[in-house]
Parts: structure tokens; sequence; C-alpha cells
């Protein structure tokens, strides 16, 4: 398997705190994977990490076949990074930025204008080019931004939440254009919050818990871990009232309905009960809450 990413054994600490236990991450090129977690869960460090920024404590890094420790510049040449808040001029317009960058980059004047063109087509920013960024909605700075990354054609593209603070149309916009640059061979690595984001997108998914990946698959194959489907109890207005996971039989199916039925709203007018298939929301907070209690009882243990 050809990989773009790899990375056996990871670890970083900043002071008392262990961010990265022992990651291992295997991400084929031309893909999209997508990197999950809470809050404090090391995916910002692990980006890092990933494109030079910071050094690892131990393990072993390669991006695009270069070892990010012993061969950063080479990493440097064939990736690009885009972080959570856009790094645009806002005085400049589209093709300003474009071509700044692009001159920057090397690219003659000629050559950078034209690559500017063809990025602003490709992102749908041409009917923009040639306003001001400060007028533009914030999906299409981010929309600009990602272009920006791409300036120099690389095989590996970093995203670091890309779709933070936008709304839901902007946000599916931006999804539009980073499943067609995997579809044209790079390899995407995000990070998200938006678990749908996730579940869209990527064609693998990693959840980082406690400096380590707790699971790793397809978007069906970790739903498919944690069971059956999940009975819900709604409210006359469509407000959730209880939600009781099943293992997908009839008799669990049947149980978790009797259950629901006892409970004190079960009775109540316009209560509904529903049935959905799990979503990657149930899958992160079981396997992270699965974590969060190991590591209270391995607390416990040592007391």
């Amino acid at each position: 398997m050809n990989l773009a990413i790899h990375a056996r054994g990871l670890r970083k600490r900043f002071g008392r705190t262990e961010v990265l236990a022992g990651l291992d991450l295997a991400v084929p090129a031309g893909t999209v994977f997508a990197l999950l977690g809470p809050n404090g869960a090391g995916k910002t460090t692990t980006i890092n990490i990933l494109t030079t920024l910071v050094r690892p404590d131990a393990g072993t890094v390669h991006v695009a076949g270069f070892d990010v420790s012993t061969q950063p510049e080479e990493v440097k040449r064939r990736i690009a990074l885009t972080g959570q808040a856009a790094a645009v001029d806002e005085v400049l317009t589209g093709t300003e930025n474009l071509v700044m960058l692009g001159r920057l980059c090397g690219l003659g004047r000629g050559a950078a204008r034209e690559r500017a063109a063809e990025l602003l087509d490709r992102f749908g920013l041409a009917d923009a080019a040639g306003r001001r960024v400060g007028t533009y909605s914030g999906g299409m700075r981010r929309r600009l931004d990602l272009a920006l990354s791409l300036i120099a054609p690389v095989p590996v593209l970093f995203l670091d939440e890309p779709t933070t603070g936008l709304d839901t149309r902007s946000r599916q916009e931006l999804w539009s254009v980073i499943r067609s640059l995997a579809d044209h061979g790079t390899t995407v690595f995000l990070t998200t919050q938006y678990l749908e984001e996730a579940d869209r997108l990527a064609d693998r998914i990693a959840v980082l818990d406690g400096g380590r990946i707790a699971a790793e698959g397809t978007a069906e194959e970790l739903k498919a871990r944690i069971g059956g489907d999940v009975v819900e109890l709604r409210d006359a207005d469509g407000g959730l009232l209880v939600e009781l996971p099943t293992d997908g039989t009839v008799h669990g199916l049947r149980a978790a309905i009797d259950e629901l039925d006892r409970t004190p709203t079960a009775a109540a007018d316009g209560v509904a009960v529903s049935i959905r298939r799990p979503s990657l929301d149930d899958v992160f907070l079981a396997i992270t809450a699965r974590d969060a209690a190991s590591d209270r009882l391995e607390l416990i243990g040592t007391e």
C-alpha cells in the first residue's frame, strides 16, 4: 500500500502533560483521513508534528515518503497546511492574494496570474476575483484560504478544523471542494469536531483519545462496533426524551421498547417511539466515555 502518512509510536509531552502516548497512523495516498477527538485530545499537536512545526519526543513519522525529523525541508515542499483561521489579506482582492503568494513561491508574474485564475475558478470564486477579500463571506474566505494552500501543487494537504465557524451552506460548499481534491489524487488529512463532516468526507476515520487511537475504520465499520439500532422516545414536538441502544435483534428491540413503555413520560399525549441507525455521534460518545471510565479505574487502582 502506498502510504502518504505513516507514524509509529508517536509521543509528545508538554511539561507534565502527555499529549500523545504512542500514536500510530497509516494514511493511504489519495484518500481523505479524518482525525476526531475531544478538545485537548491532541489533534492539533498531531498536525503540528506531521507538518514539521513541532518535533516529537519519540516515534517515527514519514510524510510523502520523507522523515519529518531528519528531512523536514523535503516534507515542507510536499505539503500544505490550512489552520483554523483563514490567513488571507482582507485589503487585497482574491486575485491579488493568490498572485502575491505565487510570486513568493517562485512563480513568474504570468504563471502566478494563470495559477490564480485556475484556482479561483476551481474554488468557485471567479466572479469575486476582483473584489477585496474584506467583502467576502466566511465561506468564501475559507475557500480562498484553501486555494492559497494549493498555489504550489502538493500531494498532501492538512486541514485543521477547516469549517469551524461556517454556516451550513458554506460548510457543505467546502466539503464539495475537499472531496474534489481527493478525487484528483490529493491526500487530505483533516481534524474536525463536526462528526457529520467526517461521516460525509472521510474514507477512513480515527478517534483520538487519551493520546492514542481509540478506534479506526470507515464510518460504517465504526458504527457497527457499537451494536444495532437505537430506539428513541420523542415528545409531540420531536424533542428527544429517552434513547436506548439495542443489539439489532428482534428480542433486543422488543426489550428496549418494553423499557421505554415503563418510563413516566411514555403515556403522555403525542409521545412516539422511533428507531434509527447508530450515528458517528453515538460512536464518538461510546468510545470516549468507555476510555474515560477505563482511565478512572486505572486511577482508582493506583490509590
